[in-house]
């Protein structure tokens, strides 16, 4: 309820707001705040490094995904067969024959679309290949 000043006969509200509870709870806030801020745990976050292997695997499956974003495929160092999206899973299947230890290494120029790149990627694991990896460019020193 507002308050009132009277003088004689007319009443009016005063428009003043009162301060001092809202100090009061900023005050409280401010020293739970500064004593449960050193209390927090600070998280973990391991992100993906790339290394370098001991030795090269004895096959690798590479897909290029070109400027027009054709795919092609290509085992060890041969050269390069296109392949439609969906015959790649069984193509990737056929070269792999059986051992799933096969690494599929995704590979693409920086100009082509991340999302051409991401459709390859889901649909090769939910066909279930499990060792698969982009290809990454090192900078020179």
């Amino acid at each position: 309820m507002p308050a009132v000043a009277g003088r004689g006969t007319r009443r009016r509200s005063m428009n003043e707001i009162n301060m001092v509870p809202f100090i009061d709870v900023m005050l409280v806030l401010l020293v739970i705040f500064m004593v449960t801020a050193p209390l927090i745990t600070t998280g973990v976050v391991d992100l993906p490094t790339v290394g370098k292997s001991s030795q090269r695997p004895a096959k690798v499956i590479e897909i290029v995904v070109g400027n027009d974003e054709r795919l092609r495929l290509r085992v060890d160092a041969a050269e390069p067969a296109p392949v439609q999206l969906g015959n790649l899973v069984a193509r990737v299947r056929t070269e792999q024959a059986g051992d799933a230890d096969v690494p599929v290494v995704i590979s693409a120029d920086k100009s082509v679309r991340y999302d051409s790149v991401v459709k390859v990627m889901d649909t090769l694991q939910r066909a279930g290949v499990h060792r698969l990896g982009l290809a990454v460019k090192q900078a020179a020193r």
